[in-house]
């Protein structure tokens, strides 16, 4: 678990990511991680990273990050969370390391000790890979109204375990939560297993617009094709002179670049030599985050940027096209 502490309020709503910015030998790197901590601890956050087998930020991360150093983070962002889609009678879903947003959510809950009716189900591999195990035990000794289950799907030698055992299906479910037609559901995890809950729930005759699934930690379905084709066309990307499509223009810069309709407003600050982050390409992550001051554009993001911000002019570069000439603020 890595803390972060500033002087200053930082806001974010249970379940939102931020996304680390880091020079990995030589080379900068972005990475998202769900915030664990609620936001009742306002002066500081947690994010929750496990050590994974050639997982190059993950594994710098343990063996480099030190207190006391500093790293640039972008973010919140997100539309995951439980302040947007509030509920009264709540089922929060994680699978393995995709507890990070849910449990900010009951944390949340609990330290404003909200009225909210919880089932909480982890779903593990082995009893020894339970994240936050004591945390969520001590939650269930305090809160009658909140019911924690825990699913491991095998149990290795020298394992000690009474509770659910296998993949989560609809019979536990059932057990779990008799009344899950009446709740909303918060579901994160890796892709099959999101995919194996939103089949669980529709058989059930669930309402899926009460469903509501994390929109970041895993790459979204049929995403990554999209990140690929996008990094090769800015890759491919030349020095245009001629102006033709769109001029877009940025504040304090005599720069102009000319996009087409299909380019993204992201290639223009790579041509203009305009240093805006970007991290994902397809609108999920929010580290391309810029402010339109003129001009329309059609933006096609993935969750990493709030209603909010579009409100008051702000676009992900990654995903947002011109629909006319466009003068940007980039800081």
């Amino acid at each position: 678990m890595f803390r972060s502490r500033a002087a200053h309020v930082i806001l974010f709503k249970p379940g939102q990511f931020v996304t680390l910015e880091l020079e990995i030998e030589g080379e900068k790197v972005m990475r998202s991680y769900t915030i664990s901590s609620a936001p009742s601890l306002p002066y500081n956050f947690n994010i929750t990273v496990k050590r994974a087998p050639g997982g190059v930020v993950s594994n710098w991360l343990h063996d480099n990050l030190n207190e006391g150093d500093q790293i640039v983070v972008h973010g919140p962002a997100g539309r995951f969370n439980c302040i947007d889609k509030p509920a009264e009678k709540a089922l929060l879903l994680a699978g393995g390391v995709g507890i990070t947003p849910i449990a900010s959510m009951a944390r949340w809950w609990f330290d404003t000790n909200a009225d909210v009716d919880t089932v909480f189900v982890s779903c593990v591999r082995t009893p020894r890979d339970i994240i936050f195990k004591h945390q969520l035990e001590w939650m269930t000794t305090r809160l009658t109204n909140f019911q924690l289950n825990i699913v491991c799907e095998k149990i290795e030698s020298g394992d000690v375990w009474s509770g659910y055992r296998g993949l989560l299906n609809v019979e536990m479910l059932k057990l779990m939560a008799p009344d899950v037609l009446d709740r909303q559901v918060y579901c994160c995890g890796p892709t099959p297993f999101m995919k194996a809950v939103r089949y669980i729930l529709q058989g059930l005759g669930f309402p899926m617009e009460n469903y509501h699934e994390e929109s970041f930690g895993e790459t979204p379905e049929g995403v990554s094709d999209q990140i690929t084709h996008r990094l090769d066309e800015f890759e491919k990307q030349k020095d245009e002179t001629e102006s033709k499509g769109f001029a877009v223009r940025f504040s304090g810069i005599d720069t102009v670049s000319y996009l087409d309709s299909e380019q993204a407003l992201h290639v223009a600050t790579l041509k203009a030599g305009v240093g805006v982050p970007k991290a994902c390409g397809v609108g999920v992550c929010g580290a391309c985050k810029v402010k339109k001051i003129e001009g329309e554009i059609e933006m096609k993001h993935n969750g990493g940027i709030s209603e909010e911000e579009i409100a008051d002019g702000y676009l992900l570069s990654c995903c947002s096209f011109a629909r006319s000439d466009v003068l940007l603020e980039v800081s």
